[in-house]
């Protein structure tokens, strides 16, 4: 039977219109093929200046470079907290140490009423795995949000650990980098019908820094770089800092490039694993650490904590094409607070009103200061407040009203060797001004601890 000409012509028109559609939902967008994979990796202790690409005089990381060189470098990258626990806390969470609570090390885990990146990813459908240093209440075993689980105790060890795989337990005699980074790379290879966000949380590059044997003689060739900056009045204004080595600084720089070296091969095997499975354009690749690490600046200062410029200022580096043209860099300041908003922009789920920080894709965050905190404990660091602007920071040390503040005017000196407070009196008001306005915009109170 004939069809009519009056249904036959929209009928067509209708077919037609859904075939243009199908094309242009099919054009290589990534809508197409849906939320991306997300792998984090977080390093500890890592410097923000100590990647080839930053620094290619002393330092060789060819893997850490093409992550850099296929994506984008954030070259102003800050922590809230320049501590293991309350930094990794942050990045799980997108929210301050003094919200998510965990402000110390190994003794308390986030808390119920701040939901962490994988439980919120779980219930949009996402796979989790978590491998490697948790670090916070000292203990080994799965926390909510995760489906696979590998883990140890404390800070663990590099060279024997116990670990606990989803609830079990199991001796590894293997370096730690080469032991985590198999077993991400056995997680990659599972068969799986959704997309899944994979944590690599690193012990190294943590002291002791312990290579493994094979990279003890790496590096023999370089300079090391001599970071001590004996002028300035630095030295003489800071009673607390007594953290100094002498006479050990090469040794311990050498050792610390050998340890964070495993790393970065580690991270071209997981390339290599990515694309072997032909997922690795489909897969946000982010690269951070959790706080940098003072090598002798200002008179002999190691260890993190204080916040200071080599403290503070971490690594962050991404890779995902569809959202992300390689070998940018990005100046804007960027913090660890930022990474939940960012995993959650790749998933396509709406950020809440909660987090504290702002998605790095698209314009990225358009702070011109953040809050930073550190809360006493061992060591001999005192409870910090702090804020940093493009151009100044203020120091203060609100439990220790015998200490100095300090202002900096980053721009003229960056090494922060003069404290410009005298003669500064409309700098430090409007700076005094607005660390407490970031206090209030961030709900600040004194935690518990």
């Amino acid at each position: 039977m004939a069809m009519n000409n009056r249904f036959f012509i929209p009928l067509v028109m209708l077919v037609l219109t859904y075939v243009m559609l199908a094309l242009l939902v099919g054009c290589g967008t990534q809508q197409d093929a849906g939320p991306p994979n997300i792998i984090v990796i977080i390093t500890d202790d890592h410097r923000h200046d100590f990647l080839g690409s930053v620094s290619p005089n002393f330092m060789e990381t060819p893997n850490l470079d093409r992550l850099a060189a296929e994506g984008i470098r954030f070259s102003n990258a800050f922590v809230t907290t320049s501590l293991c626990s309350p930094a990794r806390a942050t990045y799980l969470t997108g929210v301050h140490a003094h919200t998510h609570k965990v402000v110390i090390n190994e003794d308390m885990d986030i808390t119920e009423a701040t939901p962490t990146i994988a439980q919120r990813l779980q219930k949009e459908g996402y796979e989790t795995a978590f491998i490697g240093k948790w670090h916070q209440a000292r203990r080994a075993t799965p926390r909510p949000g995760f489906d696979h689980w590998v883990s140890f105790q404390r800070q663990g060890h590099y060279f024997v650990n116990t670990l606990n795989v989803d609830g079990q337990w199991e001796l590894s005699r293997n370096y730690i980098t080469d032991e985590l980074t198999k077993r991400a790379i056995d997680y990659l290879k599972r068969p799986k019908d959704k997309p899944f966000l994979m944590f690599l949380s690193h012990k190294a590059v943590h002291e002791p820094f312990n290579p493994a044997y094979r990279d003890t003689i790496r590096f023999a060739g370089l300079p090391v770089p001599d970071f001590d900056s004996p002028t300035g009045q630095i030295r003489d204004k800071a009673p607390w800092k007594q953290n100094r080595r002498q006479g050990e600084g090469e040794l311990i720089i050498q050792r610390y490039r050998q340890t964070l070296a495993s790393v970065d091969d580690g991270l071209g095997r997981l390339l290599d694993t990515l694309d072997e499975q032909g997922i690795l354009d489909n897969t946000a690749i982010i690269y951070v650490g959790d706080n940098g690490y003072l090598m002798g600046e200002h008179g002999g200062l190691w260890d993190k904590r204080a916040a200071f410029e080599p403290s503070i200022r971490v690594p962050m580096l991404m890779r995902y094409p569809a959202r992300i043209k390689a070998g940018s860099v990005d100046e804007k300041m960027v913090l660890n607070l930022d990474l939940v908003p960012t995993m959650l922009d790749l998933a396509g789920v709406p950020p809440t009103s909660e987090l504290q920080g702002c998605s790095w894709l698209g314009n990225g965050p358009a702070r011109d200061s953040f809050l930073y905190e550190y809360f006493a404990s061992e060591g001999s660091v005192p409870t910090t407040l702090a804020v940093r602007t493009r151009d100044w920071k203020l120091v203060t040390y609100p439990q220790n009203p015998e200490l100095e503040t300090e202002l900096y005017n980053l721009a003229d000196d960056p090494k922060e060797t003069t404290n410009q407070l005298q003669g500064n009196a409309e700098i430090f008001a409007e700076l005094q001004a607005e660390l407490e306005r970031l206090k209030q915009d961030t709900n600040f109170q004194w935690p518990e601890y």
